[in-house]
């Protein structure tokens, strides 16, 4: 087997990590100062609670860690969103996340970014694009704080016109700012775009393309699991970068009416033979979090 690591998705299930969140309707109810104090203390505490992850992480073994786009909450909402600069604990945030920084650089940990659905650059609805904009240039800024190389994204909906969402896509990349250009990359969904629909575009314009196995297998397309590991590798592997691609299982199991939602551990048998030939990062998209990846590394090292 080669070099095959697993890496978390955001959150842990029994890890005594807790991330804070807070409402608009709740900001609502406070004056700009006193929003800006609690948004400060929320983000604070998630700033530290991000490098104890990180640690915890690393304890576990694991060197590929998506962190949650949600760690700053409303942060680019149009009406309470801010500054990190404007909250009152703004250098204590700093500081602890320039020793995320730190210590991901020391530990060789690959982190990432998988801004919600709502982010869909290519929209033809300019609020949707606008505020897409200001979520990629937030995500920007975080990545550059903490070390992370990637901001994976969907291209969303089809609007009735694929193509025109293509071309769309093109016309706004070319626009994004350097950093944010070098760290983009696109995943086929379950629903509309296939790696067949993207393949073209992450070539042309040198964006690494995010294999997400389950979603292929919910929304094939031309390609073979083995085709599409292949395409798909080759997007990174231009740069000298591993792969990176997507695992989870159906909940309900692959005869169920509906496919699409996750269970709570990676069943092996849908784990590809191909990937076990490749150097690859793995998110595992599992309910059970440490606990299924802690699992499945168990049974794929008993497989070979």
């Amino acid at each position: 087997m080669k070099n095959i690591q697993l890496g978390l998705c955001c959150l842990f299930v029994e890890e005594p990590v807790k991330f804070r969140t807070t409402t608009l309707r709740y900001l609502k109810t406070l004056n700009r100062r006193e929003q800006l104090c609690k948004l400060s203390e929320i983000c604070r505490h998630n700033g530290v609670e991000l490098l104890r992850a990180m640690k915890i992480v690393n304890k576990l073994k694991i060197k590929v860690f998506r962190i949650s786009s949600a760690l700053f909450p409303l942060v680019t909402h149009p009406e309470a969103g801010y500054e990190l600069e404007e909250l009152p604990e703004c250098h204590e945030l700093f500081g602890a996340l320039e020793q995320t920084r730190i210590f991901g650089l020391e530990h060789n940990m690959r982190l990432s970014f998988h801004p919600d659905q709502f982010v869909v650059p290519a929209s033809p609805n300019p609020l949707v694009a606008s505020a897409s904009r200001r979520e990629l240039l937030h995500q920007l800024r975080v990545a550059e704080l903490i070390g992370a190389n990637e901001i994976n994204i969907h291209m969303g909906g089809v609007y009735g016109d694929k193509t025109a969402v293509l071309q769309r896509f093109r016309q706004v990349f070319e626009k994004l700012p350097t950093g944010l250009q070098q760290r983009l990359t696109l995943e086929n969904d379950d629903r509309s775009y296939t790696v067949a629909d993207l393949i073209g575009l992450c070539r042309d314009l040198e964006i690494p393309l995010v294999y997400d196995v389950h979603h292929h297998r919910c929304n094939p397309d031309s390609f073979s699991v083995e085709e599409a590991t292949d395409v798909a590798s080759n997007t990174w592997r231009k740069n000298s970068v591993t792969p990176h691609f997507h695992i989870s299982s159906p909940r309900d199991g692959w005869n169920a009416k509906n496919t699409r939602p996750h269970a709570d551990y990676i069943n092996p048998k849908d784990f590809p033979d191909c990937w076990l030939e490749i150097d690859v990062a793995v998110d595992v998209e599992a309910k059970a979090k440490e606990k299924a990846i802690i699992k499945l590394r168990a049974e794929l090292q008993n497989a070979t």
